[in-house]
């Protein structure tokens, strides 16, 4: 009698208990989404910045490109998210170069860049980056750089959202669900 009692409710136990080991020991929904990794970079304007850090706002988007010709998919969602009209939501355009770029190298990118960008605003929310690309990838946990990325970062580098390509009505209200979000997640 006393063994019918008692399996069951070791059996409760058993399962209780690995419910709460999982729930401490998985992974959380930031940890999922990646993380931007810790860069020294300098805004297209000439002023630094450290990244994460220094964005923009405790919530900022970044378009992150890889490629000159991923510029279409950056504008998509600058235009389809009104970024230039929306002083609500704090954003940077981010191109990833790798690193392996010699000084001069990275002097005459940084060159073609104001020579493209010449208007204030433009060079207000460009921000180079000079890092190790496929590191960059692996840490925000992008699935490549074939597409422009669209991540919501806070202050800790934290991704909190993100998309790919080219703009999409659904992704971006979701974006700016995130961005304008309060408080702690």
């Amino acid at each position: 009698m006393a063994s019918t009692f008692w399996t069951p409710f070791l059996g409760w136990i058993a399962a209780a208990c690995g419910a709460l080991g999982l729930a401490v020991a998985a992974p959380t929904e930031h940890t999922m989404l990646g993380r931007m990794p810790q860069i020294a970079a300098q805004r297209l304007d000439e002023r630094p910045m450290a990244l994460p850090q220094g964005l923009p706002a405790e919530r900022t988007l970044a378009i992150v490109v890889f490629r000159k010709s991923q510029g279409a998919e950056a504008r998509s969602w600058i235009e389809g998210m009104q970024l230039r009209q929306d002083t609500s939501i704090a954003w940077i355009k981010m191109p990833v170069y790798d690193d392996k770029a010699s000084e001069q190298g990275r002097r005459d990118i940084v060159q073609g860049l104001l020579a493209r960008y010449a208007a204030q605003s433009d060079r207000a929310v460009m921000v180079p980056v000079f890092a190790d690309r496929e590191g960059f990838i692996r840490a925000a946990r992008l699935s490549g750089a074939e597409h422009a990325s669209v991540l919501v970062l806070d202050r800790n580098g934290t991704v909190l959202a993100k998309a790919e390509g080219l703009f999409d009505e659904d992704k971006g209200q979701a974006l700016r669900t995130t961005l304008l979000a309060q408080g702690g997640d």
